[in-house]
């Protein structure tokens, strides 16, 4: 057991450790791991964290440490998961699977891993996107680890970014495949529409430590920043469109509200959208209502008043639909990503971005998750979900430290289901 003697350390980087960033306490948290297990599973070598934590990272991992390894962390977009991660590698030095939602993350998390944690470059696998390499750590798809046989046995450590994929259906059996005593879950947002997130407690552990937004800009971890929101009014065309959908759907509502049950009515009429033409037509209706609200004609003029206004920083445009955001490159000019563009374009554009060729970039719901978005100043929402997930990772994209403040517009259509929509998306607690 000597040679386990010098793996479980304290969180300290070699060049800046000092008496006030040991934290004596989570190495005796982490010597509490079973040390039969850290046998069992152990690494041909040592991680070393090559990173200085911050302190709420430290908390995050002393009290999953505290929950005996297991337990899901709740940190914003751009708060710093994957180095969390990598502490608890360093904490907990066996053999681990890190189950990831996109072929960027595959190799995103090899880099860290190597780069972040000192793992040689031959110790890390990948299965996923055409490749199968397991190794002593290995970072593999969800659809990949959920292929039914698939063995996931062999490791110690269980790492699930973007956790709240996890109690799909089709996802959730990788908890059950795999043996791994300790997991880790981590997500900006596990909450679900189907409430399945409840079920993370039993597939990785109980939510162990949350930080909002709010908190970490408060104490300097992030950007400060700033929400507003910008109203426009639809065009007469627009309006009259708009109000004569929205009354055929309030009139289905009125006279088919007696047959329909408490609760979630849109749910209700969408099933009943399968046998009935009525609720097919009213669902239709609404849906066209909510496209003109969400394309509104003067959310184009409102954004290029902003593009200008910011000129001289960097800018993403988010909107929901591919559509909406061809509109805008075209009309101003500005480099597109949507889920049509090819990987390597993609590549190009971001690379492009982040070196400063390109100061403004639109995009669609394909950089909400899963992609290493270069930084930004700015933020702006031309449409978006109800989704408060969907909100926390574009506001997550402009929250890296930085010396100037960071913003997110959210552009509404005034007097149209969009406004409830927005105040819906907001997170409780959001400043």
């Amino acid at each position: 057991m000597d040679r386990f003697a010098g793996m479980l350390k304290t969180l300290e980087t070699p060049a800046e450790a000092d008496a006030e960033t040991l934290l004596d306490p989570l190495a005796d948290d982490a010597e509490g791991l079973d040390e039969e297990l850290l046998e069992r599973y152990a690494l041909p070598f040592s991680p070393r964290l090559a990173v200085q934590p911050r302190p709420y990272q430290r908390e995050a991992l002393r009290t999953w440490l505290a929950n005996a390894g297991r337990g899901v962390v709740v940190l914003p977009t751009g708060a710093g998961k994957t180095v969390l991660a990598l502490m608890a590698l360093e904490q907990a030095p066996v053999r681990t699977l890190v189950i990831v939602p996109t072929i960027d993350l595959l190799r995103q998390w090899r880099t860290g891993l190597i780069e972040k944690a000192g793992v040689p470059a031959d110790q890390v696998g990948i299965v996923g996107g055409g490749e199968r390499s397991p190794r002593a750590i290995t970072v593999m798809t969800y659809d990949s680890a959920a292929m039914p046989r698939r063995s996931l046995a062999d490791y110690g450590l269980l790492i699930v970014d973007e956790v709240h994929h996890l109690p799909a259906p089709t996802y959730r059996a990788i908890a059950a495949k795999a043996a791994a005593p300790w997991r880790l879950g981590l997500s900006a947002t596990p909450e679900r529409s189907d409430g399945a997130h409840v079920d993370l407690a039993e597939l990785i552990g109980p939510e162990v430590y949350r930080r909002l937004p709010a908190d970490l800009s408060r104490d300097g971890h992030i950007a400060s920043y700033r929400e507003k929101r910008i109203f426009v009014d639809l065009s007469p065309q627009e309006r009259a469109r708009y109000d004569a959908l929205m009354a055929e759907w309030k009139w289905y509502l009125a006279t088919k509200r007696s047959f329909l049950l408490h609760g979630n009515l849109f749910e209700q009429i969408v099933r009943q959208s399968a046998y009935d033409p009525g609720a097919r037509k009213a669902l239709q209706a609404h849906h066209q209502a909510r496209m003109i609200a969400l394309n509104a004609e003067g959310k184009l003029a409102r954004v290029e008043e902003l593009l200008t206004k910011h000129r001289d920083e960097h800018v993403i445009v988010f909107s929901e639909y591919s559509a909406m955001v061809y509109t805008i490159s075209r009309h101003l000019g500005l480099p597109a990503i949507t889920y049509r563009t090819p990987a390597d374009e993609r590549r190009l554009i971001l690379e492009r971005f982040r070196a400063g060729r390109y100061t403004k970039l639109v995009t669609g719901r394909v950089l909400n998750e899963g992609v290493d978005v270069p930084d930004a100043n700015v933020a702006i929402v031309v449409s978006g979900s109800a989704a408060t997930r969907e909100y926390i990772q574009r506001l997550g994209r402009v929250l890296r430290p930085k010396p100037r403040g960071a913003v997110l517009y959210e552009i509404i259509s005034r007097q149209t289901t969009e406004g409830r929509a927005a105040r819906a998306r907001r997170p409780a607690g959001s400043s």
